[in-house]
């Protein structure tokens, strides 16, 4: 079962939380991890579905370097850290070579479309946690204390915008006075698309 600590680690998500998953004590799940303890097979099912890997994974444990699991989030809260969330919908995998140097990342899943056409309604975008970036740049952006937004990023001299890209919505614009006071703080740059289809 050491597989289990290795997807653990790769997810990003600690002994508590998967333990609270699964109404166990942080020890009882450490056993598991240690193989002091076989699980049954419910609690495999329910470690597969947590982790977004077949029960036959966790057995035989094919974990390797080729992949790292980030999790998809339906919204950010302002104040809370993105490893303490525990309303995710699922997983999405990522190359190993990508966290290379610490680099973190995240998933969200797009709701609106204030993106579109580039970005759709369902879609899930991969970003690099980040606290500034390029003008240009797509970003997931905190605004006043709320909850994470998805939009494009121009940088002026006096201020920033925030520019969706459907024509159909207007911009917002903050002052650098603004961009601290309130405050507006970049939390992530898009990365990749991942659109099912």
């Amino acid at each position: 079962m050491n597989y289990l600590a290795a997807i653990r680690k790769n997810s990003g998500v600690t002994q508590q939380a998967v333990a609270d998953y699964l109404g166990v004590t942080r020890q009882a799940y450490g056993h598991y991890e240690t193989s002091t303890r076989e699980p049954d097979f419910e609690t495999l099912l329910m470690l597969g579905e947590y982790f977004a890997v077949t029960v036959d994974e966790i057995l035989r444990g094919s974990a390797g370097p080729s992949a790292h699991r980030v999790r998809i989030l339906g919204r950010i809260p302002a104040g809370i850290p993105i490893e303490a969330i525990e309303d995710y919908n699922g997983w999405e995998e990522i190359p190993a070579d990508w966290t290379a140097g610490g680099k973190e990342y995240f998933a969200l899943k797009i709701q609106g479309d204030c993106m579109e056409p580039e970005y759709r309604d369902g879609d899930v975008v991969i970003f690099l946690k980040a606290e500034t970036c390029d003008s240009g740049s797509h970003c997931a952006v905190i605004v006043n204390g709320q909850d994470a937004i998805f939009k494009k990023v121009i940088r002026r001299i006096n201020g920033v915008v925030l520019q969706p890209l459907n024509t159909n919505y207007e911009p917002s614009i903050y002052s650098n006075e603004e961009i601290e006071e309130l405050p507006v703080r970049v939390i992530g740059v898009a990365k990749e698309l991942r659109r099912k289809t």
